[in-house]
C-alpha cells in the first residue's frame, strides 16, 4: 500500500467522461496498482475533488455512481456559478490528471445485505442511488423499487442506466419516474416529489411498514418530506438512511453570545489526523475546522456547511456543539462524531479524532 494518510488527495487521471444531459457528466477514474485499496469504496461513498485554478483551494464531494468493485465514477451537474462543477462538466478530459481523495461517506448498505429495499432521488440525488441499487441487485433476493424526481425529461441523469438495471431485473427492479414541469401520462408521475405526491404513490408501489430499508438523497426539501411521511407511517428511524445534495434553507445559525465571549483566549483543540496529533488555540465563535486548519491544511472538508459529512469525526474529550448537522445520523452522533466545520468547542480542552 501507498504510503500517505486515508484523506489525502492523490493525482488520478480520468479514463472517460460520459456526457450524460446538457449540464451534467460522469467521470470515471483509472487508479494505479499502488493506491488500489485505498480508492476501494463501498457502494453509496462520494470522493472530494480538489481544484486549484485561479490560486484558490477549492474543493467538492461528489457522489460514486459506479457498482461495488467498479472504476470509481462520480456524476456531476454543474452548478449556476460553481467553480468546480463548471470545470469538471465543461473542461476535463480524458487524460486530465485530478487531485481525488479516497472515498469517505456511511449512505451505505451493510455488506450482502437483502430484503426490499426503496430508493427516492431527485436530481442528481441518483448518483450514490444508483451505485447502492446496482450493488444491492448482486444479491439474490433483493427487490428494488427506484422512484426518480426531475424537472423534464432532458435532465434525468443515468437515465440508460437506471432502464438497463430495469432490463436485467425486470421482476427485482421497479422504476418510477417523475416530472415537475413536463406532463406525462398520467397525473400520478407528474408533479414534484414533495409530501403529498409521497403520501400517495408510496402506498401504491410498496408495503410501507415491510420494507427494510429506505434510501433518500436530494434536496432539503423532499428528504425531509419523505422522511415525514415514512414516520407516518411507524417506519423506525433506524430503516431510514438519508444524505442531502444541497439544503434550500437558511444559513447555519448566528454565534451566540456564549459561544463568542466565553475564554478571551479561545479553547484548546486537538486532532488527530493519519496517525499525527496537532493542537491549536481556536478563537471564540470559530469552529474547530476553521480554527485548527491554519496548523494543520490538510484537515479534510468540501462544503462546509454541514451536508457532506466530509469533515466527519469524533468527540473523544471535551464538549463541542454543532450549529447545523444535515449528513450525521442519530447513532453517529450518539457514538460522538460531529461535523468539525460546524462544531464549536465548549469546553477548554477539547480532543477530536479523524482517523477512527
Amino acid at each position: 500500500m501507498a504510503s500517505g494518510g486515508k484523506h489525502e488527495f492523490h493525482p488520478l487521471r480520468v479514463a472517460a467522461v460520459d456526457r450524460l444531459c446538457a449540464d451534467a457528466v460522469a467521470l470515471s477514474f483509472d487508479v494505479p496498482p499502488e493506491l488500489t485499496d485505498r480508492f476501494t469504496f463501498r457502494p453509496g461513498q462520494a470522493l472530494t475533488v480538489r481544484h486549484t485554478g485561479a490560486g484558490r483551494d477549492e474543493r467538492r464531494t461528489y457522489s460514486i455512481c459506479a457498482p461495488a468493485g467498479g472504476k470509481p465514477r462520480i456524476g456531476v451537474r454543474e452548478v449556476p456559478g460553481g467553480l468546480v462543477s463548471s470545470w469538471l462538466v465543461h473542461d476535463v478530459r480524458p487524460g486530465d490528471v485530478v487531485d481525488v481523495a479516497p472515498p469517505t461517506g456511511t449512505f451505505t448498505p451493510e455488506p450482502g445485505v437483502t430484503g426490499e429495499h426503496v430508493l427516492i432521488a431527485a436530481g442528481s440525488g441518483i448518483t450514490p442511488v444508483l451505485s447502492i441499487a446496482s450493488s444491492l441487485l448482486q444479491a439474490g433476493g433483493t427487490r428494488v423499487v427506484i422512484l426518480y424526481g426531475n424537472r423534464r425529461a432532458d435532465t434525468v441523469m443515468f437515465g440508460e442506466e437506471l432502464a438497463d438495471l430495469k432490463d436485467s431485473w425486470p421482476t427485482r427492479v421497479e422504476l418510477v419516474h417523475l416530472l415537475s414541469r413536463e406532463a406525462r401520462e398520467t397525473d400520478l408521475l407528474t408533479g414534484r416529489l414533495d409530501d403529498a405526491k409521497l403520501r400517495t404513490l408510496l402506498p401504491l408501489l410498496v408495503d410501507v411498514p415491510q420494507v427494510d430499508h429506505w434510501w433518500l438523497c436530494g434536496p432539503y426539501g423532499m428528504v425531509m418530506a419523505a422522511t415525514g411521511v415514512l414516520g407516518e407511517h411507524g417506519v423506525a428511524a433506524e430503516r431510514v438512511h438519508r444524505e442531502l445534495f444541497w439544503v434550500d434553507e437558511a444559513p447555519p445559525e448566528p454565534v451566540r453570545e456564549q459561544d463568542a465571549t466565553g475564554d478571551a483566549e479561545g479553547r484548546k483543540v486537538t486532532v488527530m489526523l493519519d496517525g499525527r496529533s496537532t493542537t491549536a488555540v481556536v478563537p471564540a465563535g470559530l469552529s474547530v475546522l476553521d480554527g485548527v486548519q491554519r496548523s494543520r491544511p490538510d484537515l479534510p472538508f468540501a462544503c462546509k456547511g454541514g451536508v457532506c459529512g466530509t469533515c466527519r469525526a469524533r468527540v473523544t474529550e471535551g464538549e463541542v456543539r454543532m450549529r447545523r448537522n444535515f449528513a450525521l445520523e442519530p447513532a453517529e452522533i450518539e457514538a460522538g462524531f460531529v461535523l468539525t466545520c460546524q462544531a464549536l468547542p465548549m469546553s477548554p480542552n477539547v480532543v477530536v479524532d479523524f482517523d477512527v
